[in-house]
């Protein structure tokens, strides 16, 4: 099926032929059809990637009344950066066609500006929620002739904690619209969405319901918790040619791997929430020219980024939420290229991979890491491979050769090649000389474990038979109680995976209705703290803070106090 053919516009073919697009993905040729003949509500299930703003995009300002100033077309989305490319591409869409404007409005920048787009007329917006709702309340965005919603990423504005904007919005809005939702995933918040504001919707899935796309071979490495930073490093040097995103939980985390890779020679940086908008252009321009080789990042701040042809995504931890997993590995394998999702994982993790490959439909290869051996020799067939497709401008280099054939005479073409390789080649070979094996094996680390305990009980001055040093503990409220379904397994693994570190000993758990308690040797406190500041779990976000006071009256009270310190910590995350 062409373009013609479902029923667009010369003058928007134009536009889209302009792009380079010859023939509708397969969201874009069940949805566009459907969306110019009827204004029923609709829901599209596709994994990012997959064309989906041109789905909703071409119909839309093919429908609009380019003689009208006020806004008919509204697009929701969970990012200023997702937010930015919806407006960017709906121009490109529209650049034959005269009179249509569109505007995005976001937080982060002055309102007052946005305001003033907003007073000089525009038939599109596309906005976050919080923006959104903000403007409609100061009556300021007008949607009294809103014919077309649409609510993009529509798991991603859940998981970050837009439910309450997404809602106000929805209630504000004119029954005769029609509502579009696409998302990647179909957590039960969308089903919720559906039910209470939609009505008979048409659905059209791409690919199965909430698995990763198709395109994408997931692998995973079992390290110690340790390791998992050297395992990063030969998985890189056993790809030379990766280009991909690192995934962290944290922002200490994101720079302490950027500023990592960085001292040891990588083309990489970081992208996470304390850049200002300039720095996180800078960076994002960088990593789109391919002068980066990695960017590591956090879930929130790569959220909305639209960047081709990614060869890798690594979890150097995976996520605590499926959904997120699977947003995470569809930045890569799009447009029909493949690409892999690496996930850096430690024993505890097995059951999360069983997991996974349920969720998405796919099982997940074990891999080794590779040795030194195997990453030099990986390296030096990458060079003599690079050689052979060198292409030599004769005319630049004529002048140099004379002297270079004079200085080189003396040389064998052995000689020559042995000693241009150790030149080119004597790092890597340097690092790896007697490189140790990063792989995970039950029984060395339990006996390393053993040892090292021994040794810490004699260095305490204490026997090693059974006995350790005495541990002062810190103690923590988190915000998942009883109610949540924990149990004292469930928080130590939550606080085992967040902080990647088997040896931290935790102390008591008290487990309360609506929070708990937990104790931890206290010198992870700060590490605790660090670690779950944006973390979050079965799309909750987690409150995780040390608590000063161990008196139980204050205990039995906290939860009251810390509730609304907790919505507003929430609302700071927005």
């Amino acid at each position: 099926m062409t373009f013609e053919e479902i029923g667009l516009d010369e003058e928007i073919i134009k536009a889209i032929s302009d792009l380079g697009f010859e023939t509708p993905t397969p969201i874009q040729e069940k949805a566009i059809p459907e969306l110019l003949a009827s204004n029923r509500d609709m829901i599209a299930l596709a994994q990012t990637g997959t064309g989906k703003t041109a789905a909703y995009g071409l119909p839309m300002i093919q429908q609009v009344d380019f003689s009208s100033k006020i806004p008919q077309g509204i697009v929701i989305c969970p990012t200023r950066e997702l937010c930015m490319q919806i407006t960017k591409d709906i121009d490109s869409y529209s650049k034959y066609l005269d009179g249509i404007r569109t505007v995005a409005v976001y937080g982060g920048a002055k309102i007052e500006t946005q305001i003033n787009k907003l007073h000089k007329g525009a038939q599109i917006v596309a906005c976050t929620p919080g923006r959104a709702l903000d403007l409609i309340k100061r009556k300021k965005l007008n949607i009294t002739e809103i014919k077309f919603l649409v609510i993009d990423e529509a798991d991603e504005i859940f998981t970050m904690g837009f439910k309450e904007e997404l809602d106000g919005i929805l209630k504000s809005m004119p029954d005769d619209k029609q509502t579009m939702l696409f998302s990647a995933t179909m957590p039960a918040e969308i089903k919720g969405i559906v039910k209470k504001y939609m009505t008979n919707p048409y659905e059209i899935t791409v690919g199965k319901k909430n698995t990763g796309a198709k395109n994408v071979q997931h692998e995973y490495y079992m390290v110690r918790a340790e390791d998992r930073y050297e395992a990063l490093k030969r998985i890189a040097d056993i790809n030379p040619d990766i280009y991909g995103i690192v995934f962290c939980r944290t922002r200490r985390e994101t720079k302490e791997i950027a500023d990592k890779l960085i001292q040891d020679g990588y083309n990489a940086d970081a992208l996470h929430g304390d850049l200002s908008q300039a720095q996180r252009d800078i960076v994002m321009n960088r990593f789109r020219d391919r002068h980066l080789q990695f960017l590591v990042a956090t879930d929130v701040a790569a959220r909305g980024l639209d960047v081709n042809d990614l060869s890798h995504i690594i979890n150097f931890k995976l996520p605590e939420e499926q959904e997120v997993y699977i947003h995470r590995s569809g930045r890569t394998g799009r447009a029909g290229k493949s690409g892999i999702s690496i996930s850096i994982v430690h024993s505890r993790a097995q059951s999360k991979i069983r997991s996974l490959e349920k969720k998405i439909g796919k099982k997940f290869e074990k891999k080794e890491v590779p040795g030194g051996r195997a990453v030099c020799e990986k390296r030096l067939f990458n060079l003599i491979d690079r050689l052979d497709q060198v292409d030599v401008d004769e005319e630049q280099i004529k002048p140099f050769l004379d002297d270079i054939y004079a200085k080189t005479e003396n040389m064998s073409r052995e000689e020559f090649i042995k000693k241009f390789v150790w030149m080119e080649f004597d790092r890597y070979l340097s690092y790896y000389k007697g490189s140790r094996d990063l792989n995970y094996n039950p029984d060395r680390d339990r006996k390393g474990r053993r040892d090292r305990n021994d040794r810490n009980d004699r260095r305490d001055g204490k026997k090693s038979k059974g006995q350790r040093r005495e541990t002062d503990f810190a103690k923590f409220y988190i915000n998942l109680g009883l109610r949540h379904r924990m149990s004292a397994q469930k928080i130590m693994g939550i606080i085992n995976e967040g902080l990647g570190n088997s040896r931290a000993m935790i102390g008591k758990i008290s487990l309360m209705k609506k929070f708990s308690f937990f104790e931890i040797d206290s010198r992870y406190k700060s590490d605790v703290v660090d670690a779950f500041q944006q973390a979050s779990y079965n799309g909750e976000m987690l409150l995780v803070e040390p608590v000063a006071n161990d008196d139980n009256e204050e205990e039995s009270g906290y939860g009251k106090r810390k509730k609304s310190k907790k919505n507003k910590y929430r609302r700071k995350l927005r």
